[in-house]
Order: C-alpha cells, then sequence, then structure tokens
C-alpha cells in the first residue's frame, strides 16, 4: 500500500519554511517549473493541425504531442492569449504557435507553417453549405402567389379533412376506454379458448401417430378437408379393387387344384361322399361358366 506520510527534518519549522518543498528548496510542480522565474511553465501540448517545419520542411501531423513552454503573453479583453514553444522531434529546430480567442483557434506564429486543407464543394463537384454571397436568383412574384396559393388549397382541402377524421376515430377509440378494454378482453378469452382447444386436439393427434412435439400441423379449413377427402375415398377405392383381384386368384386356384385332388380321391373315398363331391364340383363349375358369361357381356 502506497504511503501517505511525510517525512520531516529535525530542522524543518513549519513557520520558517512554510512548506517542505519551500524547505528543500524546490518548486511543487518539479522539473516542470524550471522556467517559472521567466513565467514559462512546461506543459504537455497536442498540435491543433496539421503544419509544416519551418527548419527541416518536414511534415507534422495533427495530434504529435510535445513537451512546450507554455508563457502568457498578453490579453483578448479577459480572456489571456498563450504561446506554445515547441521544439521539432526531427531536427530539434523551434516552432511557435499561439492562441486566438478572438477567432477562437490556433495561429502558427513562427517556426512552421500551417498545412492548408479548406475544402472548396464547387471545385469538386459539390454546392455551398453556407451561401453568404447572396447570389440568389430573383424570385417571380407570381410563381411565389401561385406557390402560395397551392399551398393553401392543400391544406385547406387535404390536410385540415385527415386532421379531423383522426380526431374523431381518436375520440371514438377514447370515449369509453371501459367498454372499449372489456370487449377487448372478451374476444381475447374467446381465442385463447379455441387456441387452446386447437392445440388439445394437435396434441392428441401426434400421440396417436408418435409424431414429433415440434411438428406444426396444418390449419383446418373447408378447401383441406375437401381436398383431404377426396384423397381418402380415392386411395380407398383402389384398395378395394386391389383386395378382390386378390381374392378372385387364389379362389380359381383352389378350384383348379380342388377338382384334381377330388379325382385322384374318387376310387378310394366312400360312394355317399363320392357323390357330394360331384354336386359340390357340378355347382361350382355352373357358377364360374355364369361368371365367365356375364364378364364377356
Amino acid at each position: 500500500m502506497q504511503g501517505f506520510n511525510k517525512y520531516y527534518p529535525p530542522d524543518y519549522d513549519g513557520e520558517k519554511h512554510g512548506s517542505l518543498n519551500s524547505y528543500r528548496g524546490k518548486h511543487a510542480l518539479g522539473d516542470r517549473a524550471r522556467k517559472i522565474d521567466q513565467g514559462i511553465l512546461i506543459v504537455r501540448f497536442e498540435l491543433p493541425f496539421n503544419i509544416w517545419c519551418g527548419t527541416c520542411n518536414n511534415h507534422i501531423g495533427m495530434g504529435v504531442r510535445y513537451n512546450a513552454e507554455k508563457k502568457k503573453i498578453g490579453n483578448y479583453y479577459s480572456t489571456p492569449i498563450f504561446s506554445f514553444r515547441c521544439k521539432c522531434h526531427l531536427c530539434s529546430g523551434w516552432f511557435e504557435i499561439q492562441t486566438d480567442p478572438k477567432n477562437t483557434r490556433y495561429v502558427v506564429v513562427s517556426g512552421a507553417r500551417q498545412k492548408d486543407e479548406d475544402w472548396n464543394p464547387e471545385e469538386n463537384g459539390g454546392f455551398a453549405v453556407h451561401d453568404t454571397d447572396g447570389k440568389a436568383e430573383s424570385i417571380d412574384p407570381l410563381a411565389a402567389l401561385e406557390k402560395t396559393t397551392d399551398a393553401q388549397n392543400h391544406h385547406k382541402n387535404v390536410q385540415v379533412p385527415r386532421l379531423e377524421s383522426l380526431m374523431d376515430l381518436s375520440e371514438q377509440c377514447n370515449a369509453d376506454p371501459y367498454s372499449l378494454s372489456l370487449k377487448l378482453r372478451r374476444q381475447f378469452r374467446q381465442d385463447k379458448k379455441v387456441r387452446l382447444e386447437k392445440e388439445k386436439e394437435d396434441g392428441k393427434v401426434r400421440d396417436r401417430y408418435a409424431l414429433p412435439t415440434t411438428l406444426k400441423l396444418a390449419e383446418d379449413d373447408e378447401k383441406a378437408l375437401e381436398e383431404a377427402k377426396d384423397q381418402w375415398t380415392k386411395a380407398r377405392q383402389k384398395k378395394l379393387l386391389l383386395e378382390s383381384k386378390q381374392r378372385k386368384l387364389p379362389t380359381m386356384t383352389s378350384i383348379t387344384s380342388l377338382s384334381g385332388s377330388r379325382g385322384v380321391a374318387s376310387t378310394s373315398a366312400a360312394p355317399g361322399l363320392t357323390g357330394l363331391r360331384a354336386r359340390i364340383l357340378s355347382n361350382t363349375a355352373k357358377q364360374s361358366a355364369r361368371q365367365k358369361i356375364a364378364d364377356g357381356r
């Protein structure tokens, strides 16, 4: 921790010396006040603009800092004028810059010259921001009158009715805020109820088909329902047709196999059983013949 106590020698007398700096024969500002008897104080000075050194003719950029000799050289009314004398870091040449309270700026006095950086908008294809030369063209009084008349008509026919309609709308909306708030909250509760029911139904559908909870289901509308119903009907008819074709195929095969097996087993079967099987085969053959005739028609 930094110590804030000071050492006072045995021969120090506060009434005689006043302070430790006077006792040691030093200034409170230290080496910065080595020329204080000449009215000069060493300060850190930053160049306010770009300059060209008058000794080495080198460019020194704005913002370069120097240990400058600050000195008061006069007053502009009650505002002091200060001079800053700096040594160039490239050639050790001295240059001096003074304050100009009248124009609120800095001025190079000696040892250097300021870089001219005035930008002329007309030379660079632009326009002057502030035109103080009074080169404005003369205004046609009839054109000015016509412009004023158009502005008045626009204000009367467009702006005033629009403002009145907005004021009427504002009065209607703010006439009974309690009723409007009640109506809005009732509508919000109804919408919330419908939304919760929809989410509940969607949750049941997701659980039924093991769908992810993040999947958003399509909205229910009449067009979507009609399309889904048509697709289901077409798919159902196609499935039924395919099943009917698959049922016909095994029936004919079983009949053929049955007739063959009956012929083989007829020799060993009983006489009564053989007659029954013969009648069944006869009826089956008649039905198949009728079906073929119907299909041929």
